[in-house]
């Protein structure tokens, strides 16, 4: 069964949504976190750099766990990087 793509995935597949799950482990669905802090873990977690480029996109201001997992999603959707790195949630 044929897939119809050509996209290989990234050994950091799914980097993105382990930096988000540790972001907000234990968090409440109200929880904010900086972007600064989302710049820590990405660079804590050794990224890629495609991938730092994606979480330095980010406006400043406070996340949820939402509206983080939206922004990345449409950072990674500009660059179509999705099927390549995995999309969060």
């Amino acid at each position: 069964m044929a897939s119809g793509s050509n996209i290989e995935r990234s050994p950091h597949y799914g980097a993105l949504q382990d930096m988000v799950d540790g972001l907000f482990a234990g968090a409440s669905a109200d929880d904010t976190v900086r972007r600064l802090d989302a710049v820590i873990a990405a660079e804590a977690a050794d990224l890629p750099d495609d991938l730092m480029e994606v979480v330095r996109l980010l406006p400043p201001g406070s996340y949820t766990r939402q509206r983080l997992c939206d922004q990345v999603n449409s950072a990674l959707g500009g660059h179509a990087w999705g099927q390549v790195y995995g999309t969060v949630e």
